[in-house]
């Protein structure tokens, strides 16, 4: 069975950084894109980032631009979510994703084909 086991998380003070990785198992890694998605407390699940392994085309969405990046080591099945400048907003439950195939602009819309379990991310003020 296809595996995404996240870790990284923990409670950090706002400004400080975190960095998420999550190892993929049992699937082939070049074929699929790999996403960041977070759902905080009281709210729906929000798609955070997200890289087509192809070509290496990373989204983000608006609230973590230029704070946040994503890369993936292809030697090792990871992926990695670094998070810098951290906000209180931040704080959620992040999830790893995977999605046979490419991806678009419109990433945000597809059906991720595999979800990890959560690790959490706590931003103190």
């Amino acid at each position: 069975d296809v595996q995404l086991q996240a870790s990284g998380g923990g409670l950090v003070q706002a400004g400080g950084s975190l960095r998420l990785s999550c190892v993929a198992s049992e699937l082939t890694f070049d074929d699929y894109a790999f996403g960041w998605w977070r759902q905080a407390p009281g709210k729906g699940r929000e798609g955070v980032s997200i890289i087509d392994t192809s070509d290496n085309t990373t989204f983000y969405t608006d609230s973590v631009n230029g704070r946040f990046t994503i890369s993936t080591d292809n030697a090792k099945n990871t992926v990695y979510l670094q998070m810098n400048s951290l906000k209180p907003d931040d704080t959620a439950v992040y999830y790893c994703t995977a999605i046979l195939g490419t991806i678009g602009i419109s990433w945000r819309d597809y059906d991720m084909d595999y979800w990890g379990k959560g690790t959490q991310v706590t931003v103190s003020s």
